[in-house]
């Protein structure tokens, strides 16, 4: 993209004239280097990280020197319902997996549910406080890794101070921009590939809106479909979309029949592999409609699987089940 200026936070110079973009090299680096006014902040508490996330002082068109706390994002405390989906994702888990994670309740809830696993490894979008404590304890090492091993691999990081801290001139952590961490290919290439994302509803034949409700959006579409479709071509990949049946208080279900009218499709039924809710795991890449519906309805909360199997019947999905009449 044709870029004017680009305003952008970054550490102090090393004694070579580089400064570090620390916490956030997605597509800010390479709007960087594609703009022709680069404006710098130099943040003295603005970490400095590893990998591709240098820029020279001779590209930077102006400086501001400044020194304040960077805006921390607290962990979310998950609940027991995000456990019960976590325990289901992380029976997926081989050991050896190189994990791809979001942020909130149930990616917290599976990084807590790995501390039984060996030689994890990571490359994502984004990490949160949550992979420190599994860094230290062993259980993610990247020893395992087929690409960049023992380094954990991400664009950027949402958390708090002590992640912060944690990646500040920390050799085990790779920053790389989006355009490489994102890229399916590059994704693919790490074996053992398990990719978590999650949905706001999923229908029957597997369709995944996870990006808006209806017509109004709730957020970008992110990374998914390039973790999901990196984690099918790996060897050994699980690409997992994993998500509560229910919303709204537990008055709606996240599954189904149809999506919203005006709901985007993140990611198509034909990279959808493994869902997993509280309920269960329905695997449906290469099924029917049949088996599918089937699949999902069994992974619904309970409540509305009758719905469900009604819609499913009527769309001809199921067959109708039929009842004998005495003569």
């Amino acid at each position: 993209m044709p870029l004017d200026v680009v305003l952008m936070q970054v550490s102090p110079p090393d004694a070579h004239g580089f400064v570090s973009l620390g916490t956030t090299v997605d597509s800010t680096l390479t709007a960087a280097r594609c703009a022709s006014t680069v404006i710098a902040e130099v943040n003295q508490q603005m970490p400095r990280t590893h990998g591709d996330t240098f820029i020279h002082v001779s590209r930077i068109s102006a400086f501001v020197e400044t020194d304040h706390a960077l805006l921390e994002l607290p962990t979310e405390p998950f609940t027991e319902m995000h456990l019960r989906v976590a325990r289901n994702v992380a029976s997926l888990i081989p050991d050896g997996a190189t994990l791809q994670t979001g942020i909130g309740g149930i990616p917290e809830a599976v990084l807590a549910c790995l501390d039984d696993k060996r030689d994890l490894g990571i490359h994502t979008e984004m990490f949160s406080d949550g992979v420190i404590d599994l860094i230290e304890s062993g259980v993610i090492n990247g020893e395992r890794k087929s690409l960049l091993r023992g380094k954990a691999v991400a664009a950027f990081v949402l958390g708090t101070k002590r992640l912060f801290d944690f990646i500040h001139d920390n050799a085990s952590c790779e920053f790389r921009p989006i355009c490489y961490t994102n890229d399916p290919f590059v994704v693919a290439r790490n074996d053992r590939m398990v990719a978590i994302n999650s949905a706001l509803q999923i229908d029957l034949t597997g369709q995944v809106c996870a990006d808006s409700i209806g017509t109004r959006p709730y957020s970008g579409f992110g990374g998914q479909l390039d973790f999901i479709r990196g984690a099918a071509r790996s060897r050994g990949g699980v690409p997992i979309i994993a998500l509560p049946s229910t919303a709204l208080g537990d008055t709606i279900s996240r599954i189904v029949p149809v999506l919203d009218p005006g709901a985007g499709v993140v990611t198509s039924r034909a990279d959808v592999h493994y869902v997993v809710t509280e309920h269960g795991i329905a695997y449906l890449h290469g099924k029917t409609l049949r088996e599918r519906a089937k699949a999902l309805i069994a992974i619904a909360d309970p409540r509305f699987q009758q719905e469900l199997e009604d819609f499913a019947a009527r769309a001809h999905y199921l067959e109708r089940k039929t009842v004998a009449v005495p003569a």
